[in-house]
C-alpha cells in the first residue's frame, strides 16, 4: 500500500484498516508458528504498512486538532 493511497482515507477507513493488517499479522504469526507460512516476507510488508497507516493517522489528527483550536 503506497502513501499516496493511504492520505485519501478518512481517519475511521485508517483506523479499520489498521484493526483489519493487525489481524492478519496475527494470523500469520500463527501461522509462523505452526510452519505453514508460506511467505515469511509478508509479515515485514503488513508490519510496514501498519506503519504507514499510524504515521498517518497521527497526521490527521494533528491536522484535526489544529483546525479545532
Amino acid at each position: 500500500m503506497k502513501f499516496s493511497e493511504i492520505k485519501e482515507l478518512t481517519v475511521k477507513e485508517l483506523l479499520a484498516r489498521r484493526h483489519e493488517m493487525r489481524q492478519e499479522v496475527f494470523n500469520l504469526r500463527i501461522q509462523q508458528k505452526s510452519g505453514q507460512l508460506e511467505r515469511p516476507h509478508m509479515l515485514h510488508l503488513i508490519r510496514k504498512d501498519i506503519a504507514r497507516l499510524q504515521t498517518a493517522i497521527n497526521q490527521k489528527m494533528k491536522e484535526a486538532a489544529k483546525q479545532a483550536a
